[in-house]
């Protein structure tokens, strides 16, 4: 049986891509705990500097396995229960996302429907192709897309994902870049360059300065203005200490390139 999620380093740049092709990349049990494996494994692998997240065969992701959530439904009890951990399992890994050091990027293509859609909404940053089609439509079979609500209402406007929670219609690449659902659109074609480019010009930066500037980014999102300057600005503090943001501004005032080890 293949891998569920494919590995292949180029540089320091670190592509994990979904391999469930016959059922669109759902996001089985098995496949929420694959990645959740692999986003460990990178977590402390200091090699890389940034993560591209793919799908394999024709779409990204369509969502939760919805064969395997019917046949675990079982009595009510028991039901239940497969629920709980399959929403808490699905969940855990989404904040992996965000929470991982290095920065991650979706490259989307062909559908990223309901918890696909949350997954592209959870990562750093979103690379799609021309033709990709984004929904959250589980009202369309009786099933509010509650729990990929939440990415969802924290990367495009309310109105918005209101409007895509209850009517269950999909919106294409450049209304979901409109939304800063996504940053980019590529030809297909190009999809695999252009994500691979994003994630090159970050890799090129100084680590321990994105690595900061990520946490700090997602950390002041939740905080009150004066709070989240006061939090920003000990991330300045902090970062301007190190002795490699001594040398990039050193390099800068004089006109040359940093030696960075």
């Amino acid at each position: 049986m293949s891998r569920l999620i494919e590995r292949e380093d180029i540089g320091h740049v670190a592509r994990l891509t979904l391999n469930s092709p016959q059922n669109f990349n759902a996001l089985s049990m098995r496949m929420i705990d694959a990645l959740s494996d692999a986003l460990r494994e990178i977590e402390t692998d200091e090699h890389v500097r940034a993560v591209i997240l793919a799908g394999a065969g024709k779409a990204f992701c369509a969502g939760h396995d919805l064969r395997e959530m019917q046949a675990a439904r079982g009595d009510t009890d028991a039901g239940r229960g497969a629920y709980d951990t399959l929403f808490n399992r699905c969940a855990g890994m989404m904040q992996m996302l965000p929470a991982l050091p290095q920065p991650v990027i979706a490259q989307v293509h062909g559908v990223a429907t309901a918890a696909g859609c949350q997954l592209v909404a959870s990562c750093d940053l979103a690379v799609a192709a021309e033709g990709t089609r984004f929904g959250v439509n589980g009202v369309n079979i009786g099933l509010f897309c509650a729990t990929p609500m939440v990415a969802l209402t924290r990367a495009v406007p309310a109105k918005a994902a209101f409007e895509m929670l209850t009517t269950g219609e999909f919106i294409d690449a450049a209304r979901a870049r409109e939304l800063g659902l996504i940053n980019r659109v590529a030809p297909p074609e190009s999809l695999a360059e252009e994500t691979l480019h994003m994630a090159h010009a970050i890799a090129a930066k100084l680590p321990i300065a994105v690595r900061m500037g990520k946490r700090a980014f997602h950390a002041q999102r939740g905080l009150s203005l004066s709070d989240a300057y006061s939090s920003a600005g000990e991330t300045m503090c902090e970062n301007m200490m190190l002795p490699e943001t001594d040398e990039g501004i050193s390099a800068f005032l004089e006109k040359r390139k940093p030696r960075w080890s």
